[in-house]
This record gives C-alpha cells, sequence and structure tokens, in this order.
C-alpha cells in the first residue's frame, strides 16, 4: 500500500466528516510568528474537535500509558489486551518496540477503535536505541553540547524506524551527591553545564520538526529536585528551598523548555512536604504559568499511586484527582486515570474542565508528531534494518566516547602507550567484560554490539606485541583469589592497563551507595599490581565519581572513561595509544572519600572558610577540605596557556553586555582540546553568593604552537540571582570574572555594575541561548 492509499484509510477511519471544516494538516517547523500562530489555532481547532466526540471514558483511556511488551522498568505494571485498545482506554505504551509490532497494535487502534485515535509508543531510550552511546554524564565530561546532540540524533533515528514516537529523555537532574545512583543519567552537578545538555538533547531528539518521521518527542525529567535526594537515597525526599530550587534545579528544565522539549515527567520525590505527583506550584504555577509550556507532563512509573504512600490522599481516586488537578496530563501503569477517576467526574467531584485539559495536552501531542495524517510513520521492517546500528552510527559513537574521556593524572609521560612494547598485561574483571562497557539503561543494546577494552587493546597494538590477561578481582566480590594470578601476569609485561570501578547496576536508578570507594577486592589488586613496580596505568569504568586518593597517590596515569558504549573497546585504546588527544572535563567533582559529599565547586563561603593555620574553620582534621578532581578538571598529552581575561569595560549598566576575551595557546608538541571555562562572583550582595558559577564554555581543537582567541558575552541573565522578596534581581556592586582550564586553574578580572538608584533591577527569567 502507497502512502497516499494509507492515508486515504486512516482519514476515512478516523471520520473526517465529524471534525470542524477546512482542517489541513500544517507542517510546524515554520519559523514567523504568524505562521506559528496560525498552525497553532489551526491545532487546537483540531484537538478541540477530536475532543468534543469522546466519551468520558475514552477522555481518561487518553491519559493511560501502560507497560505491554518488553521489560518493564519498574514494578506493578501488566501487558495490556487488545480490547482495552479497541473500547479506547489507552492512549499509549511504552516498553513495545519494533516496526512490525507497532504498526499491528496502532492499526487496532486506528481502524478498530470507536475514537481510532492513534496510539503514542514509548520506551527509555537513553544513550541510544541499538547503536548504545557513552553514559549521559560521560557524554557531559566532553563539555561539547553538539556530541550531546548527535547522539540523540542517531538514537532518535533508530528509535523512530523501530516504531516509537517518544523518549523519556534526557534526564536533567542536577545531582550533587554522588552516592545517588541516578547521577549517572544527568549532566552532573552545575545548572549552567545542564543546562546546555538538556537543550542540546532536546534538538538532537526532536530534530528540526516533531512530524519528522525519524523524529522522537523529548521528555525532560524529573520534575523536579530529584537529584536533591537526602542522603543520596533514591526516591528519597527533597528538602530544598525556593531559592535553591530556582537557581540549582530548575534551569536545566527551563533550558529545556526553551529548547522546545515535547514533554516533562513528574518525579518521585517529594519537595518540601509536597510530592512532585501531587505539586500544583510546580507543575502549574511555574511550568505552565510562568514559563508557558503547553506541552505534556506524564507520571513517572506508578507514581500516581505512589502518593499514597507518601501519605497525601486515602485511596487511589483521591490520589488520582491530586496527581490530575495538580497537572499531571498522563498516568504511567497506575491505570489510577482510567479506572477511579470515571465516578469522580460524574459525581462532580472531579470537574469535566480538569480532565479536557489534560486529554487536549495528549492529543497536542499526537498532532505535532503528525499521527492523525500517519499513524504509522512510514514504519516497516526494510527501514527499521536500513537505519540500525549503521557504520556512520558506530563511527559517531566511537567519536563521542573518546570526546567524553577524562585523563585525570598522567605523571612522567606514562600516556600515551607505545604500540610496540613487546609485552602488555591488561588486568580487571571490567576490562573483558561488554556488557559493562554499555553500562545502563542501554535501551536496545546488545552485548554482542559492542566491544571490550581488552579487544580494543588487542586490536590496536603492533603484531609483534603480546597482550596477556588477568581477572584479578571484580567489583562485585571480595574474593582475592585471583590477584596472585594477576600479579604474575603484570610482572611479565613493560606496562601493565588495569581496568577497574563498578559495574552498571551499581550506579542506576534504585542503586544508591553508602560508600564511592572501589568495591570488591578491586583496591586489593591495584596495590597488589602497583607493588610489582611495572608502569601501570588505570582505566576507570563507572558512572558517578569515585573516591581513589590511594590511586591518585600511588599510580601514575589514571584515565576516566565512564561507561562508553558500544565503541568503548577502540575507542579507550585510541586514547591509551595516543591516536586520540584526552580533552574531556569533569562534569561533577570527584571527593577524596565518601565522608566529604556532597562537594561541590559552587558552594558559598561560611564566616570561617577553611584556613590551615586556623583549626576553629570549615574543614576535616583527617583529611584536606579539598576536592581530589575539581569540577572542570582534565588535562591532556600537551600542554596550553590561557590569557588573563580583557573585559571590553570595566563598568557597565544593568542593561550592558560585557565581552570577555582570553587567548589561548596550544604550547605543547602534539595537537589537543582544550575547554576554556568561564565563571562569575558577585564579590558582595544582599544574600550570599556561591564563590564563582559557570556561565561560559568552549571546547576547541588547536595544533602545536597555534593560538586563538575566544569570547564571551555576558548579560544581567548571567548575573541576577534571587533576592530576599525571591525576586529575580541583579544588584550594583563588584563582580569577578574567571577564565582558565576548570574550576581551581583560573586567571580573573573584575568589572562594577551599576544601576539606577544604586538598586537591584529586576529581571525577568526569559529563554537565552546556550553559551
Amino acid at each position: 500500500m502507497n502512502r497516499s492509499d494509507l492515508n486515504g484509510r486512516i482519514r476515512r477511519a478516523i471520520s473526517w466528516s465529524l471534525l470542524a471544516p477546512g482542517l489541513m494538516w500544517p507542517t510546524m517547523n515554520a519559523t514567523s510568528n504568524a505562521q506559528v500562530s496560525v498552525q497553532r489555532s489551526r491545532e487546537e481547532r483540531f484537538v478541540d474537535s477530536v475532543l468534543a466526540r469522546l466519551t468520558l471514558e475514552e477522555k481518561l483511556g487518553q491519559l493511560n500509558q501502560v507497560s505491554g511488551l518488553g521489560n518493564p522498568t519498574g514494578p506493578g505494571g501488566s501487558p495490556a489486551s487488545y480490547e482495552q485498545i479497541r473500547r479506547g482506554q489507552i492512549g499509549s505504551f511504552l516498553n513495545v518496540v519494533g516496526a512490525d509490532t507497532t504498526r499491528k497494535i496502532q492499526r487496532i487502534a486506528v481502524e478498530e477503535s470507536r475514537a481510532h485515535i492513534p496510539l503514542l509508543f514509548a520506551l527509555d531510550v537513553i544513550h541510544g536505541y541499538r547503536t548504545t552511546f557513552p553514559v549521559p554524564l560521560g557524554e557531559a565530561a566532553s563539555w561539547n553540547p553538539a556530541a550531546a546532540e548527535r547522539s540523540a540524533r542517531v538514537a532518535a533515528t533508530e528509535a523512530s524506524a523501530n516504531g516509537l514516537h517518544w523518549t523519556f529523555a534526557p534526564m536533567v537532574d542536577i545531582a550533587r551527591d554522588p552516592r545517588w545512583g541516578r547521577i549517572v543519567e544527568g549532566a552532573g552537578e552545575d545548572p549552567y553545564l545542564g543546562g546546555s545538555f538538556a537543550a542540546a538533547r532536546v534538538r538532537g531528539f526532536q530534530g528540526n520538526s516533531l512530524r519528522s518521521i525519524d523524529a522522537i518527542a523529548a521528555t525532560a525529567k524529573h520534575f523536579a529536585g530529584y537529584g536533591a535526594a537526602e542522603g543520596g537515597r533514591d526516591y528519597d525526599i527533597a528538602d530544598v528551598p525556593e531559592r535553591t530550587m530556582r537557581e540549582v534545579y530548575l534551569p536545566p528544565f527551563h533550558a529545556a523548555v526553551c529548547a522546545g522539549v515535547a514533554t516533562l515527567m513528574a518525579s518521585f520525590n517529594e519537595i518540601a512536604g509536597v510530592p512532585a505527583h501531587a505539586n500544583r506550584h510546580l507543575t502549574s504555577e511555574i511550568l505552565r504559568g510562568e514559563w508557558k509550556f503547553d506541552g505534556m507532563v506524564v507520571s513517572d512509573w506508578t507514581g500516581v499511586a505512589e502518593l499514597l504512600q507518601h501519605g497525601v490522599g486515602g485511596d487511589r481516586a483521591a490520589v488520582g484527582k491530586l496527581a490530575l488537578e495538580a497537572g499531571v496530563d498522563m498516568d504511567m501503569v497506575s491505570e489510577i486515570y482510567g479506572k477511579d477517576l470515571p465516578a469522580l467526574v460524574r459525581s462532580g467531584r472531579l470537574s469535566q474542565a480538569a480532565v479536557d485539559a489534560a486529554v487536549r495536552r495528549v492529543l497536542r501531542l499526537k498532532y505535532r508528531l503528525g499521527l492523525f495524517d500517519n499513524p504509522y510513520r512510514s514504519w516497516d521492517a526494510a527501514r527499521e534494518r536500513a537505519m540500525t546500528l549503521t557504520r556512520d552510527n558506530r563511527a559517531a559513537a566511537r567519536e563521542v566516547a573518546r570526546q567524553t574521556m577524562v585523563l585525570l593524572k598522567n605523571d612522567r609521560g606514562t600516556l600515551p602507550l607505545r604500540k610496540e612494547l613487546g609485552t602488555i598485561a591488561v588486568i580487571g574483571s571490567l576490562a573483558n567484560d561488554t556488557v559493562a562497557t554499555l553500562g545502563n539503561w542501554v535501551g536496545m543494546g546488545r552485548k554482542e554490539d559492542g566491544m571490550s577494552v581488552l579487544d580494543g587493546i588487542k586490536r590496536a597494538v603492533s603484531q609483534q606485541t603480546t597482550v596477556l590477561y588477568a581477572k584479578g578481582a571484580s567489583p562485585v566480590s571480595d574474593d582475592t583469589s585471583a590477584i596472585a594470578e594477576a600479579v604474575s601476569v603484570a610482572r611479565r609485561a613493560q606496562a601493565v592497563v588495569l581496568v577497574i570501578g563498578e559495574i552498571p547496576d551499581m550506579s542506576a536508578e534504585a542503586a544508591s551507595r553508602a560508600s564511592i570507594e572501589l568495591p570488591g577486592a578491586q583496591l586489593i589488586l591495584a596495590q597488589a599490581v602497583q607493588a610489582t613496580g611495572v608502569p601501570t596505568v588505570v582505566v576507570l569504568m563507572n558512572g558517578r565519581p569515585l573516591a581513589i586518593q590511594w590511586l591518585h597517590d600511588n599510580v601514575p596515569a589514571i584515565l576516566e572513561t565512564w561507561f562508553a558504549g558500544i565503541e568503548a573497546g577502540p575507542a579507550t585504546a585510541d586514547v591509551l595509544f595516543g591516536d586520540y588527544n584526552p580533552g574531556g572535563k569533569l562534569p561533577v567533582t570527584f571527593p577524596r572519600a565518601t565522608g566529604q559529599v556532597p562537594i561541590y565547586y559552587a558552594h558559598k563561603n561560611t564566616g570561617r572558610p577553611p584556613q590551615r593555620e586556623n583549626k576553629y574553620s570549615s574543614k576535616y582534621i583527617d583529611i584536606p577540605w579539598t576536592p581530589l578532581y575539581p569540577f572542570g578538571h582534565g588535562l591532556s598529552y600537551t600542554t596550553f596557556t590561557i590569557s588573563t581575561p580583557r573585559l571590553d569595560k570595566t563598568t557597565l549598566r544593568s542593561s550592558d553586555s560585557l565581552r570577555v576575551e582570553v587567548d589561548v595557546t596550544n604550547s605543547g608538541t602534539v595537537a589537543g582540546d582544550e575547554v576554556v571555562q568561564l565563571y562569575v562572583r558577585d564579590d558582595v550582595a544582599s544574600l550570599t553568593r556561591p564563590v564563582k558559577q559557570l556561565r561560559g564554555f568552549q571546547r576547541m581543537t588547536l595544533g602545536p604552537g597555534q593560538s586563538s582567541t575566544v569570547r564571551f558575552v555576558l548579560s544581567n541573565q548571567d548575573l541576577a540571582f534571587y533576592d530576599a522578596s525571591m525576586r529575580r534581581v541583579v544588584e550594583p556592586g563588584r563582580f569577578t570574572v574567571f577564565v582558565g582550564s576548570s574550576s581551581d586553574v583560573v586567571k580573573e578580572a573584575r568589572f562594577e555594575l551599576t544601576t539606577p538608584s544604586a538598586r537591584a533591577v529586576p529581571v525577568p527569567e526569559r529563554c537565552v541561548a546556550m553559551k
């Protein structure tokens, strides 16, 4: 059947004569305000006409998402029946994939149900569908949002060809406690960096138009404050003050909304006593009121039902009413909206208007995806095969993986290794673990698609080089019986590559750790191997910062690779042997010990800042107060010099912009990447301010001896904060600009900001291009 025949068949099935006359099928990628206004008007007329035809049960069915085939991501779900689809009781599926499977189910919805409304198919496509890219925390270490946009674009292309419309990504939660397992899914500790990556991933998933067959709707999650869970315990409460919420945890969500994100997901946690799934202030007042978001909000897995455990409602109907009235449009898996709310509406305890508002938002998303025009989105098995796990996609995964790797330490030029070494010992169970390289939330990724670090090294070295392997120790066991063999293997080598860290399940949902030191017997293994005297390189595989003080003190070279995805083996070998010069930087602070957490660069000073000579200052008595590796840290096989920042003015008005320039020179002998980072501090304010805040960055490549000038522009949006009255303002006074290669290695300049009458000036929050 050709597309014309297909569209005609679907249009007849949906009974277009009942819709508003004259409706067309506009594309949604026009840019002028007038065109957008016309398109939105048509959209609303169409959505209203569909809504008017639905029964109450069909309306609530649109708000019901069920988990069908595939592997559920949590408890409480059961596959749906075809009869539920025919009765219009389901609006969306998750965990159902495949062009043929989704086409079969979609045909039932659009041809056999009374309302003929197409279904949404969704999956957690977090860092790749079949072609698995580095985990999001690793991608953030690239400090290159274009890399994240590229990986999301590949994921969208593959996912859409496999029958999907919607992903529950990007996760944009700020996380400053690395004990929290889901830190691996986000961009780290900083709201500015997080906002840049949030916007990039939205652009990648959604492309130029949601109607494109290779686009999928993105979801910014989890709204909001999920990363502030007490003690790093997943699902726990988050007691976040309003000012901190707005300055730290909300900015990446706002960046995603500004980038046009189609949906948001509510978070499991409560915020200051109000669970997010019942939080009208967040969802209705801030998201829809202040930010003018007109998209859909979906619950997290059984998040509506879990309001019962939070203790804010006495039965299923009560918590369903709370969630719907707070602004949560679609109920994932709980099936409370469809089963328990009809009686509330008929009795008048829940307004029809509240239901209609939620249904409109669901229908609006389906319209914007073009599903009423073509419910099947050109799904066919041939396209599915042609678009999935292509050679170009694998090449993109390798390139992105190389950019994410961070050289934490490299004494005496230990790295790069020579490919012509006689014997190299590769040690550690993770070195030969292809599953671990993929990380968690792997979509439809498969073990057999990937390549281990061991195999990557074997393929990279010369034919004359012997590569030996020993397991040594595992992250999941305290068994030390294999360490003696590993030591024997190490002694036969000219260099050791020791691959240690975590398995993916140790940094994931429901995977909080009380200790972030090396798990299992791996530290004992490292100590035994280092004692041989053979030059040793540690390769870390992990999804969170680890406390590795002993490794830093004793091992000459440490390379952070995160969980680098399907091309982890080749990408790691590229860096180890110098085919690629590492340029990644840490998106999160590494502590010296677990007891230091939470630790992050944008802290505030106390009245007694840490001082070595003053016992009565803010510090520890058993370890230094400083981090092991600061936010933004990362070394290279070359060296760079960055000049003192030059400002185009030293006094500016609150409405002015400030241009900042620095010269960057590759002062070493090989080409490499540097990430130039700009931070700002409000030196004196009416409220305490962080010691510095990231406000710009740029990754650049320079050849040996090459120089370039990097330019930043600061506006009042970069200087604003929430004052004692919760107004977003800039205040007159002195500011310091810091520019350098990390949050700790910077040079500075100062300027004075003036305002009319020397008073604070309101600065409304607005969408700005992420620099």
